[in-house]
């Protein structure tokens, strides 16, 4: 999937992989891609999940505001309440994962 010597697996690995398994040009196939990217990313900005059956659920998680330190210059840094998107893997992803890795 993808490049030899790789360990990155980027979105054009992605739409090749799609393109071939499926007789869609690559040009549909990156259409379809942005289509389910826009999808999941206008639902986490709506604040809502997104649930792929075996694969994983999409969110959103509010983050406090907090202190925090400049690992460079140990300066104190303020972070502001914010909102950051969270992926939880299913346990079928997790279960293969790890069947794949542990048979290497």
């Amino acid at each position: 999937m993808s490049k030899i010597g790789s360990k990155t697996v980027t979105k054009a690995d992605i739409v090749d992989r799609v393109s071939n398994a499926t007789g869609l040009t690559k040009v549909e196939t990156e259409i379809v891609i942005n289509g389910i990217m826009n999808t999941i990313t206008s639902a986490l900005e709506n604040n809502r999940r997104v649930e792929l059956r075996g694969f994983g659920t999409f969110g959103v998680k509010k983050r406090d505001p907090r202190k925090a330190r400049n690992p460079g210059t140990g300066e104190t840094v303020y972070l502001p309440e914010r909102y950051v998107p969270t992926f939880k893997p299913s346990g079928l992803l997790r279960k293969n994962v790890n069947k794949a890795l542990t048979e290497k």
